[in-house]
């Protein structure tokens, strides 16, 4: 029987217990950002241990371990759905130690604001103040306390009974050899205290730093209002339940609870303020499911209840499993963008200042697919897209070019990476005009508001000045980066093959700073000794040096790209509007040599030689993205495979390989739905070999899901950009031809 704490309920007929956590996910405001400067841990993806986590013992004392990790409680937790469990066996001459470490993902910022330590504590029996273990803390410079006692500061843990233990942080003194900060708190060690020779397991759950007004009495009522406008909406294996918002400053959580009778209502999760929806996976179609949902305040004290919502899971055919993935991406740069700017977040959770360019390219052609399914009005797409043209217009410019990222209120760009990346970034300019470019052709009504945006977007093109990317008037290639603080100080000219090919056309396609077409082939194409020794230096290999291939993988021959293709988005960002069907230049029909590099990388996953759990005819897409150690250019070679398959991979593969691409979905959805799909559908990453799932969806990954399997469809984004008058003649120059003899139809697996 699963332990519950209980909370005030009084308006659920069955009297159940409320369970609160604060989830991994972001807001639309400021709640991320702030939520991350408090918590430590609320809740592990991983079903069995915590990743982020470590421990060990020196006998003859014990600890429970999983694979060096702390075991996942799912039956007894405070905070829904699981807890860490800490069961341990205290012997003279031994030691113990459980190590829990913040959750670091992209762009979070390692400061916490608050002047206690939190954390809940169960336990089944007993244990008396002096039987309970220290704990420390260390930050990011490696600094850490002395041990702390947390029986001076609990009494005993009652048996059968929540408690929360709070220790303010000056008790923390300094115990490394330089002054430990508790404001950049990055790991919490609980370790070995009395030696009294007993077993003991204590659940521990909500570790966090706040403030001393943040614990209150949770058996109160609170004077927030109760959610509205709860919604259920059921899919083959989900349920997706939205409602509206509750507009307080008191509001800091939603909580969800679910029944399969109508009746006895179990808490299942909780969302974020900004965040109007959950996703309850039920792994199977056939089964209806009501939903109540409660707003929470700081202190844990709940509204009355929502009205209930019901929905029942259902057998879904391939096309409507499709449209399913692609309304769930599509969310992410609908109710997923900054407020402010309507562009894209970099990362969710993560920095919620931070709208990346390239990103909100991405999401304007995802817009369209939203607008032409029926996801959302045309009305509503037209208002967000002069948002976001608004926010353009506003924002610095260098020679026209955008920054990488920018700051989504003020525009302000932001130097993520460097220093001296603070000016034009012209690659990313050229994803955010391949979005700009197909919206200026679907907003392309007789309305005076289409009108309008049709010339603001023109406008925007046109200034782009691309041939200043030239660097000089003689120059045979585009550079990607230019500073009015650093000039040309990072000098990476752009050079294929890899994502940029869309820089090369658009330079040479715009009707008031275009580039020479020789550009192509002396920049992108380039064959010189220049081109190879950059493609070799960044891929370790000399196949594909310079440019041409030719060399053959599993079978399989590629035309042009380095070594085995590299990662798969090099196929997806610049062809989510170039259309390379039957055209090709000098080396070959690019639609055909994508395909072959995602047929490589099946062929290089079936055959799995890293012996990496899980990979197969049905988990297979090695791309970049974040995995458990950090950003890695995942691609079909030993050298970058560490085991994390990015989802992006083969499911923005559809038009290339549509068969495979549909039994990755299926798995993805079907058997690992439990542990990835989420409010903006899977989650950006999973590595089974190390039983990590990413606890972020990316900007750059999810709308290509959207847009490719569009274009795989209807050929619509596709249709929308070639259909630009400045395309056609632009390809002309360059010296595409039509295919003729050449079959655009390969093998589909």
């Amino acid at each position: 029987m699963p332990i519950k704490i209980r909370l005030a309920t009084s308006s659920l007929s069955c009297g159940v217990g409320v369970f609160i956590c604060l989830v991994v996910l972001t807001t639309l405001c400021t709640a991320d950002t702030e939520y991350y400067r408090h918590i430590l841990f609320d809740n592990s993806l991983e079903s069995d241990a915590y990743y982020y986590s470590d421990a060990r013992a020196s006998s003859p004392s014990s600890l429970e371990l999983l694979n060096g990790k702390l075991p996942v409680s799912h039956d007894v937790f405070f905070t829904p759905p699981n807890a860490l469990r800490l069961k341990w066996r205290s012997a003279p001459d031994g030691g113990w130690e459980a190590t829990v470490r913040a959750m670091d993902f992209r762009n979070r910022e390692m400061k916490f604001d608050g002047d206690v330590l939190y954390f809940w504590c169960f336990s089944k029996d007993e244990i008396a103040a002096d039987d309970l273990p220290r704990i420390w803390l260390s930050d990011v410079d490696r600094g850490f306390s002395q041990a702390v006692e947390v029986g001076k500061f609990q009494s005993s843990i009652p048996a059968g009974k929540w408690v929360q233990v709070a220790i303010p942080l000056r008790e923390f003194v300094t115990g490394s050899d330089h002054a430990f900060r508790s404001d950049q708190t990055v790991k919490a060690t609980f370790s070995q205290g009395k030696a009294d020779g007993q077993e003991h397991t204590l659940i521990i759950d909500d570790l966090k730093i706040d403030a001393a007004l943040a614990s209150g009495n949770a058996q109160e009522a609170s004077t927030l209002p109760s959610p509205e406008n709860i919604a259920a909406r059921g899919y083959e294996r989900h349920v997706d339940i939205s409602w509206a918002p509750v507009l307080s400053s008191e509001l800091q959580r939603y909580i969800v609870y679910r029944s399969l009778d109508n009746k006895n209502f179990e808490p299942i999760g909780i969302q974020v303020p900004g965040i109007n929806r959950y996703t309850d996976y039920l792994g199977k179609p056939g089964v209806t499911a009501y939903y109540k949902v409660a707003a929470s305040d700081h202190q844990y004290r709940l509204s009355s209840f929502s009205k209930p919502a019901s929905a029942t899971t259902k057998a879904m055919s391939d096309d409507e499993l499709l449209t399913m993935l692609q309304e769930a991406c599509f969310r992410y740069y609908w109710e997923g963008a900054h407020p402010v700017a309507g562009t894209t977040l970099e990362n969710i959770p993560g920095d919620d200042r931070i709208a990346a360019t390239g990103a909100s390219g991405f999401g304007i052609m995802a817009l369209i697919v939203g607008v032409d399914r029926g996801f959302i009005t045309r009305q509503q797409g037209l208002e967000r897209l002069a948002k976001i043209t608004t926010f353009l217009e506003n924002a610095p410019r260098y020679h026209g070019v955008w920054s990488h990222f920018m700051d989504g209120t003020t525009g302000q760009t932001l130097p993520v990476f460097d220093m001296f990346d603070n000016g034009g970034d012209l690659v990313e300019t050229a994803f955010l005009m391949e979005g700009l470019l197909a919206a200026r052709q679907y907003f392309n009504g007789p309305s005076e508001a289409e009108r309008k945006l049709f010339t603001r977007i023109s406008h925007l093109w046109e200034t782009v000045e691309w041939d200043w990317y030239r660097r000089s008037p003689d120059s045979p290639a585009l550079y990607w980066h230019w500073s009015p603080d650093w000039s040309w100080h990072i000098n990476h000219q752009i050079t294929g093959f890899n994502e940029c090919m869309m820089v090369y056309l658009l330079a040479i396609a715009s009707p008031t700073h275009g580039v020479p077409a020789q550009l192509y082939y002396s920049g992108w194409a380039n064959q010189k000794q220049s081109g190879a020794k950059y493609r070799k230096g960044w891929s370790g290999t000399t196949d594909g040096e310079s440019y041409a291939n030719g060399h053959t993988y599993y079978g399989i021959k590629l035309d042009v790209g380095v070594g085995s293709g590299g990662p798969l988005f090099f196929t997806h960002y610049s062809y989510m509007g170039f259309n390379p069907r039957g055209i090709h230049d000098r080396f070959t029909d690019y639609f055909q040599n994508n395909q072959n590099m995602a047929r490589i990388n099946l062929a290089y996953s079936e055959s799995n030689p890293g012996h990496y759990k899980g990979y197969g005819p049905n988990f297979w897409g090695l791309t970049a993205s974040d995995g458990p150690d950090g950003y890695m250019p995942h691609e079909p070679t030993p050298r970058l495979d560490d085991g994390t398959v990015t989802f992006t991979g083969a499911l923005s593969s559809f038009p290339y390989t549509p068969k495979s691409s549909m039994a990755m979905l299926k798995h993805v959805y079907r058997d690992l739905g439990d542990k990835v799909w989420g409010v903006y559908g899977p989650r950006d990453a999973i590595n089974l070999s190390q039983d990590w799932v990413s606890p972020i969806y990316m900007g750059l990954n999810q709308a290509p899901i959207t847009v490719m399997i569009e274009n795989y469809r209807t050929g619509l984004i596709w249709k929308l950009f070639m259909s630009n008058p400045e395309i056609k003649p632009m390809l002309e120059k360059i010296g595409f031809k039509p295919d003729a003899e050449r079959s655009t139809r390969h093998r589909q697996r």
